[in-house]
């Protein structure tokens, strides 16, 4: 078999990527036909920016979830005769396969290590933010509405935090050795209480003239809350259905302690700002708890600045993520990791460039469309 030409490699990975462009459909039909009931997701298509940053985002995260049935090849699995070979070369041995964008220096398959590398990020980049913003926001809101010594010491040791270099701070928190002193472990101990504590707050403040609705939705929370927290925290699920291995929990943790105490700080100057507004008085008036107010008049009205923080985090945050990757930090030395794909085809890029400008170019377009996306919603916000 010969070698597939330009537009043949273009073919078969379009088609290859079926089901995402179908998902894809489905989603902007819906999207453009009920955007009048949307809220800002649905004004974001007035925007021409952040439309083609959602198209960004919407490629990788459906890439991400269709990855198995998008690979053409096992993204670990070695084929022999296929080491460093050029895109679109035939797979010795298999009839009809290819590699569509070329075998790296293990004879794997560049195309599905893409393609499910993405599964990886968007796993934890969007997960680690979120937990970020949970810790941000429970001690965000008492700092900025309630001032006094809770602020000055829990903005005190977010200054601590941000004093140290953030990169040399995430790799001294991701370095193997660190696993041995229980560092991680203490951190996720405390870090990963955060959204059940939030969770509780925002319950019983919503519905604590309601007991008995209170008390379910309180419950929900301790059990499953607790739950998770044993499986990610200690690995100490019976079930087996919450856990985290050891070297992804020094990341996850990594990401949220760095990242937290920038949400504290936007979350806590956000909060200073619009607790001097009408209507926070008027709840005040009203006799409404202090929890009531921060989170259900307060946060919701900062839900813009806070949406486009997150996307350009997610972002930052990916970059980190490929950082770790290109210096073998990442989660395992063998998983398709952009930034370890990336490292491994640096070292032969004069010869073979096509081991690491495909997970660049991945890994570029994804922080891009995030970027985009965050304009796109800060432009929309604004106009709120």
């Amino acid at each position: 078999m010969d070698a597939l030409s330009a537009l043949q490699i273009t073919i078969g990975i379009l088609v290859q990527l079926i089901p995402v462009w179908v998902a894809m459909a489905i989603i902007f039909s819906l999207s453009l036909y009920y955007r009048q009931r949307l809220g800002l997701y649905g004004h974001l298509f007035d925007s021409r920016v952040g439309t083609i940053g959602l198209v960004l985002v919407l490629f990788w995260v459906l890439t991400a979830i269709f990855a198995d049935l998008i690979i053409t090849h096992d993204p670990l699995g070695q084929i022999s005769g296929m080491k460093n070979k050029g895109v679109g070369f035939p797979v010795r041995g298999v009839e009809g396969a290819y590699y569509f964008l070329g075998g790296d220096n293990l004879a794997r398959d560049i195309f599905s290590r893409v393609v499910m590398g993405s599964r990886s990020v968007l796993t934890i980049a969007p997960a680690a933010t979120m937990f970020a913003f949970m810790v941000g926001i429970t001690l965000g809101l008492p700092a900025g509405y309630r001032s006094g010594t809770l602020d000055t010491v829990l903005s005190f040791l977010s200054n601590l935090v941000l004093a140290f270099p953030v990169i040399l701070l995430f790799f001294l928190l991701v370095t193997p050795e660190i696993r041995s002193t229980g560092v991680p472990i203490y951190l996720a101990a405390v870090l990963f209480l955060f959204p059940i504590i939030l969770f509780v707050v925002l319950f019983q403040s919503r519905f604590y003239t309601q007991p008995v609705k209170r008390n379910i939705y309180v419950l929900i929370v301790l059990v499953l809350g607790f739950w998770a927290y044993s499986g990610l925290a200690f690995n100490m699920d019976p079930l087996g259905v919450f856990y985290m291995e050891p070297n992804l929990l020094n990341i996850f943790v990594a990401v949220v302690f760095v990242n937290s105490p920038t949400v504290f700080r936007i979350v806590r100057g956000l909060t200073l700002d619009i607790k001097t507004r009408d209507y926070v008085a008027a709840a005040e008036t009203r006799g409404e708890g202090p929890w009531y107010i921060m989170l259900w008049e307060i946060l919701p009205n900062a839900r813009g600045p806070l949406i486009v923080d997150f996307c350009l985090r997610i972002g930052y945050i990916t970059i980190l993520l490929g950082t770790l990757g290109f210096f073998g930090l990442g989660v395992s030395p063998e998983s398709p990791d952009w930034g370890m794909t990336i490292n491994e085809g640096r070292k032969l890029l004069s010869i073979y460039p096509h081991l690491a400008i495909p997970p660049a170019l991945a890994l570029m377009s994804l922080v891009l469309g995030l970027n985009l996306l965050a304009d796109g919603l800060r432009e929309q916000s604004l106009k709120d």
